[in-house]
C-alpha cells in the first residue's frame, strides 16, 4: 500500500511540476503594458521595419551558420569513412585530409562570423 502512495504522490508532483508553467499565460498584461510604456518614454520605441544593414547582417550570419554546418557535416563524413577504412591506407588518409580541410574551413567560417559581428554589431548598427 505504501508503496501506491509513494507512485500517486511521484506522479501528482509531476503533474504539478509540468502544469505549473501554463498558469503564467494566465496572467494580467497590464504590466507588459506599463514596461512598453516605459520603454517608449525612455525614447527606445521599436522599429516597424528593418533597415537595409540587418537584413545584410541576417543574410550573411544565416549563410556563416549554413557553412558551419556544412563543414561540420563533412567532419562526420570523414570520421565515418575512417572508422570503416577497415585497414584501407587509401581510405584512411583521404579521411584525414578531409578531416583537416574541414577543420581548418570550420576554423575560418567561425573567424569569419566573429569578424562580421563584430563589424556589424560595433560600425555598422551603432550608427
Amino acid at each position: 500500500m505504501t508503496k501506491t502512495i509513494k507512485h500517486v504522490l511521484i506522479l501528482a508532483c509531476l503533474v504539478i511540476i509540468l502544469l505549473l508553467p501554463y498558469l503564467v499565460f494566465a496572467s494580467d498584461t497590464a504590466p507588459l503594458k506599463a514596461l512598453h510604456d516605459i520603454r517608449e518614454d525612455a525614447g527606445y520605441a521599436a522599429a516597424d521595419k528593418y533597415t537595409i544593414s540587418e537584413i545584410i547582417g541576417t543574410i550573411v550570419s544565416a549563410f556563416l551558420g549554413l557553412l558551419s554546418v556544412i563543414f561540420i557535416s563533412l567532419m562526420l563524413y570523414a570520421g565515418y569513412n575512417w572508422m570503416t577504412a577497415g585497414g584501407d591506407e587509401t581510405k584512411l588518409t583521404q579521411a584525414k585530409n578531409t578531416i583537416r580541410r574541414a577543420i581548418i574551413g570550420l576554423i575560418i567560417t567561425v573567424s569569419s562570423y566573429a569578424i562580421w559581428t563584430f563589424i556589424f554589431n560595433e560600425i555598422i548598427y551603432s550608427n
